[in-house]
């Protein structure tokens, strides 16, 4: 069997830490206060690392981003999405140029 993601690991994980006491675990504190309040946190993280990037501090930029990541992940355990379909929305995207996206996007406005 190959070896897990870090993204699917760390999902897991998260996934995991849901179902215990919010005493002992952070994520599963976020969890228990619901999805305003992870995704609140997985806003000031995005904007953390948007700072560090803007300043070019790399070393920043790297904690930061971890940060985003993590905090992304307990979104979508909050709101049941799982890493597969996130993958496939990437893979349906693949070859496809954005901006003809974001065209098609304003013309169905």
């Amino acid at each position: 069997m190959a070896e897990l993601h870090p993204i699917d690991k760390l999902y897991e994980t998260i996934a995991q830490r849901g179902g215990t006491s919010p005493k002992t675990s952070y994520t599963a504190q976020l969890l228990k206060r619901g999805i305003h309040q992870c995704a609140k946190k997985l806003g000031e993280e995005g904007v953390e690392a948007a700072l560090a990037a803007v300043g070019g501090r790399k070393k920043e930029i790297i904690e930061e981003s971890a940060d985003v990541l993590y905090h992304l992940l307990v979104v979508w355990a909050a709101t049941g999405v799982k890493p597969k379909a996130v993958y496939d929305a990437l893979d349906r995207r693949r070859g496809r140029s954005g901006l003809a996206r974001k065209k098609a996007r304003l013309k169905k406005r």
